[in-house]
């Protein structure tokens, strides 16, 4: 009995059957695409806090699709197992930025498409991706929506601070407003006419304001 005849299930015919050639390329490549979804993501994160960890995960990410896939596309027995082994994964970590499940998608997606040959499209379709996230992701509105939280003392503050809002923005309309016994809060949208927000520190100094705030509609405060 040889060695081969030890391993019934053709073990030692599927070290072979992707050459080393084709993984040198194919690792290559993903790292090469994994680290420009790495520094895509960075510039155009809007995020609260950044964090490295994931950016790694996305170079990660594009290299393990991609042996994953040089795997299965070697061996259909093995595609079989592979998606059963799969479908126990249960990914816990939640996802707090809507952009970066495009990111993961994005990583997922090349090492698939390079596993499967398509070098151009792979190279071509990360280009295009990226170039359209770095317009459109860091183009600033020219117009941002901010929430002003208004505490007054009563009516006559309320109407000085609404009056100065008014000729302060753009554009200014309330939202809600809570009246109790000598207090009033509002809650106004406005649209800044630029991006100067000191009119926030000289309305929180307005006689019979008890306090201003300036809050952005991503929950950042400005002032």
């Amino acid at each position: 009995m040889t060695f081969n005849d030890i391993f019934k299930s053709s073990f030692l015919e599927n070290v072979t059957s992707v050459s080393m050639l084709d993984m040198a390329v194919a690792l290559v490549l993903a790292f090469g695409l994994g680290l420009f979804i790495f520094l895509v993501y960075k510039k155009t994160f809007t995020g609260v806090m950044y964090s490295s960890s994931f950016g790694v995960t996305l170079v990660a990410l594009t290299m393990i699709t991609t042996v994953v896939i040089l795997a299965v596309t070697s061996n259909v027995v093995l595609s079989l197992g592979m998606v059963g082994a799969l479908s126990i994964v249960r990914f816990r970590t939640a996802i707090k930025e809507p952009l970066d499940i495009a990111f993961l998608f994005w990583s997922i997606a090349v090492g698939i498409v390079l596993a499967a040959g398509m070098i151009p499209l792979a190279v071509l379709g990360s280009l295009v991706i990226g170039a359209v996230l770095l317009v459109f992701v860091n183009k600033k509105s020219h117009v941002d929506p901010y929430i002003v939280v208004l505490q007054c003392a009563g009516h006559e503050s309320e109407t000085r601070a609404q009056a100065y809002l008014e000729r302060c923005a753009e554009r200014c309309t309330v939202k809600s407003k809570t009246a109790r016994k000598g207090a009033v809060e509002l809650n106004m949208e406005i649209r800044l006419r630029n991006d100067d927000t000191d009119f926030i520190n000289t309305l929180a100094e307005m006689e019979g304001v008890d306090s201003a705030v300036l809050v952005s509609y991503n929950g950042d405060y400005m002032g």
